[in-house]
């Protein structure tokens, strides 16, 4: 038998619990999927051997607080203080055995392994309910649509949301389910009020976080301590993080990066911010992290790319590596290991079909290239690298790290976390997941290119795609054209018409109060919006007002778009900027007419209603054609096809049958191919020689195949087993038939 000694067996335990990074996201993203900077940093660091752990604080604090021991200790604390309660919070306390007994019963619901609780949920006397169903009476006609599971989530949701309340009111006034201290981080162009903030006392909330932090750190013991900040909702929690550690972990460095500091961070000045922080890396992270390594390695070395860090208490920034960044193939698979995927919940807050699948449901995110294709829009970050330096992957190695995550997560869905997925690797990936055979869900953010046509949009329909999101944003050409959009409503309409005659839901990003914008374009642009959802061709959309970023072109140019920008001393973030529009409009004034609008049109009512019974003020006539966007989408059925177009086949083979047609003496030699799809059969009779021609062509026009036939090639190979009249044949109800059920011109 084998004895080994305490000091070897402590020394085979750390040796296998200690890793060299050790990667964070802060309270609070999602709750039902892990946000996937760590897991990209990860599956980087996996292809140069560098051992790391990563942790998703966010869904730990919240299941840790959202527990029976988390709310008996969340009770107990709010009994300890002398509080006056509002009639709601009376309430949640009243009932807070209900609320203890059922919480861990609701929370395995929400992470999908307690699915039959969904029958007692939608009783009326299992959960307890306060302020947040209330709501209900008004949303209760949804629910005709909605299945069991579904509406037992929703009212799930509002269970949840009705102790969060509590514990604003009660415990911590920063807590959100999706961020924490948002306001602390949001144009902060001061670093002193989040100073302040972090000289307090830890919060409730904070010395849950602090809990679990520490439990890693005992177990990891890292060299280099990274943490992820997205957004600002993060940015309170990574500091309160990267304190505890310099005050209980001094010799570990501590580096900050992610899409905040990438955005908000580039002019940063303030010396204080390196009391809680070693680093502040930008852009890609994988070079600086790799340097950041090498340093803590070599004593004395000092090369950095992209950071930020404190020299003789100053700010400095230092760029000296000569290392080029990687290229995307480079990057490995992201890898999400470490991070409990069973345990994130799937809550449904609101009806919008498409907002419901940011928080509903778990969802491997990939991106198909890094940067925007387009990188013009005059209301973007076009100025920062993440945007502005474009590199698609190729199809294979997207579908080669589909099939990895699939393998390693269980998961199929996949979230495409482009600025624009680019239509081309869109078609190149689709055929690709048919051509291995790939079973897929996936969802993307996309530009409304008329490259969209209605056969590409089958295709991408056929490898699995399920919805797509894209910027209206203003629905006027003339200030589509002054964004740089690059498209007009016409070509929205007809190209979210293809999307939706193809099964595939399409979002809308819309914009009001964009600079020059006059009252009479946000009335018609609500018009064109109220006919886009009328006809059908988009079903979901959400109306946000123009907000300008100092590295957009309205931001670093704001006397082009007759803005007067106020700006302030800079020593902190730097991202929204204040303005003045010179027009005097008080944009503001539509947004509720706007949002309660577009949430009856979500729903398909009241598109009757005057555009003015939206508004408590007096709005103009819209200047909009009634049938302007039906007429758009009728115009965009265009049935020409270039020589040079693709081919493909996605349909089934059919199996073929020869006879003879007699009528009137005469008889003819026919056949019959009978065609399988997913929901029926259908036949088709015609010719002989047209028939074995098309049962052997179709096969040639299938995936399978590594070049895609033209149309002129087809019409060649026609012409070449001896048939005639091409035109004809191509126009005739037979080829209609199976263009309708998988013959794609791309």
């Amino acid at each position: 038998m084998l004895v080994v000694s305490n000091v070897v067996f402590l020394q085979l335990i750390f040796s296998v619990l200690h890793k060299k990074v050790f990667l964070i996201t802060p309270p609070f993203t999602q709750l039902n999927t892990p946000y996937p900077a760590t897991a990209y940093i990860k599956g980087f660091l996996n292809t140069k051997n560098i051992s790391s752990k990563q942790a998703d604080l966010g869904i730990e604090v919240i299941l840790a607080l959202f527990s029976k021991s988390g709310l008996e200790d969340l009770f107990s604390y709010i009994h300890g203080k002398e509080l006056e309660l509002s009639d709601n919070a009376a309430r949640i306390i009243a009932l807070q055995e209900d609320y203890i007994r059922s919480i861990d019963s609701v929370i395995a619901f929400l992470q999908g392994k307690n699915p039959t609780l969904a029958l007692q949920i939608c009783q009326d006397n299992y959960l307890p309910e306060a302020k947040r169903f209330q709501q209900l009476s008004d949303l209760e006609w949804a629910f005709g649509e909605m299945g069991t599971q579904d509406r037992a989530k929703h009212l799930a949701t509002l269970y949840l949301e009705d102790i969060s309340d509590l514990i604003v009111e009660c415990v911590d006034s920063n807590f959100g389910f999706s961020r924490y201290a948002e306001r602390l981080g949001q144009s902060a162009n001061s670093f002193d009020e989040l100073y302040d903030e972090l000289q307090k006392p830890l919060t409730y909330v904070d010395q849950i976080t602090i809990k679990v932090l520490q439990k890693h750190f005992e177990e990891v013991n890292p060299e280099l301590f990274l943490i992820s900040v997205p957004f600002p909702g993060n940015l309170y929690s990574a500091f309160r993080c990267a304190q505890w550690v310099k005050q209980h972990y001094p010799t570990i460095k501590v580096s900050m990066g992610g899409g905040f500091p990438n955005t908000e961070l580039r002019s940063l000045k303030d010396p204080r911010v390196f009391e809680f922080l070693d680093f502040i890396t930008l852009d890609d992270g994988e070079v600086p992290i790799e340097e950041l390594l090498e340093n803590i390695d070599s004593e004395g070395r000092d090369i950095y790319k992209r950071t930020f860090l404190l020299e003789n208490n100053q700010v400095v920034y230092k760029n000296n590596s000569v290392k080029a960044d990687y290229k995307q193939s480079q990057l490995g698979t992201p890898d999400y290991d470490d991070l409990a995927l069973d345990k994130y919940i799937s809550v449904i807050e609101i009806v919008n079909p498409m907002h419901r699948m940011w928080s509903d449901g778990r969802w491997n995110k990939l991106t198909m290239a890094h940067g925007c294709y387009w990188g013009k829009c005059t209301f973007c970050d076009i100025s920062l690298d993440y945007i502005k330096i474009y590199e698609p992957l190729t199809a294979a190695i997207i579908c080669d790290r589909i099939e990895e995550l699939i393998e390693k997560t269980g998961q199929n869905g996949f979230h495409f976390v482009d600025e624009a997925a680019p239509p081309a690797l869109m078609r190149a990936m689709a055929i690709e997941i048919l051509k291995r055979g790939i079973s897929v869900t996936w969802w993307a953010n996309i530009r409304f290119e008329k490259s969209f046509s209605a056969d590409l949009c089958k295709l991408l329909k056929a490898s699995g795609c399920i919805a797509v999101s894209g910027g209206l944003e203003v629905a006027s050409d003339r200030l589509l054209e002054l964004i740089k959009k690059g498209v007009t409503v016409s070509q929205v309409a007809q190209v979210t018409a293809n999307f939706t005659d193809a099964g595939i839901m399409v979002h809308a990003y819309l914009m009001y109060g964009f600079p020059t914008q006059t009252i009479q374009e946000t009335v018609d642009s609500l018009e064109m919006v109220r006919q886009l959802f009328e006809i059908g061709v988009i079903q979901s959309g959400f109306w946000h007002q123009f907000a300008m970023t100092a590295h957009s072109p309205v931001g670093m140019f704001p006397e082009e778009y007759n803005v007067i920008a106020n700006t302030n001393d800079i020593t902190f973030a730097n991202n929204d900027v204040q303005f003045t529009d010179n027009s005097g409009i008080d944009h503001e004034q539509f947004s509720f007419g706007l949002r309660k609008s577009l949430f009856n049109f979500m729903h398909g009512i009241c598109f009757d209603y005057p555009l003015q019974d939206w508004f408590e003020f007096k709005i103009p006539k819209s200047t909009i054609p009634h049938d302007f966007i039906a007429n758009a989408v009728e115009e965009g059925n265009s049935r020409e096809v270039k020589a040079s177009a693709k081919l493909l086949y996605i349909g089934g083979k059919p199996s073929i049958t020869n006879f003879i047609k007699s009528k009137k003496g005469k008889s003819w030699k026919m056949s019959s191919l009978i065609f399988h799809t997913k929901k029926e059969s259908y036949s088709i009779q015609t010719g002989q020689e047209e028939g074995e021609w098309l049962s052997e062509i179709l096969p040639e026009l299938s995936v399978k195949n590594s070049k895609l036939l033209t149309f002129q090639d087809l019409q060649k190979n026609y012409e070449e087993a001896g048939l005639e009249n091409f035109e004809l044949f191509w126009q005739s109800r037979i080829i209609q038939k199976i263009r309708e059920n998988g013959l794609l011109i791309l």
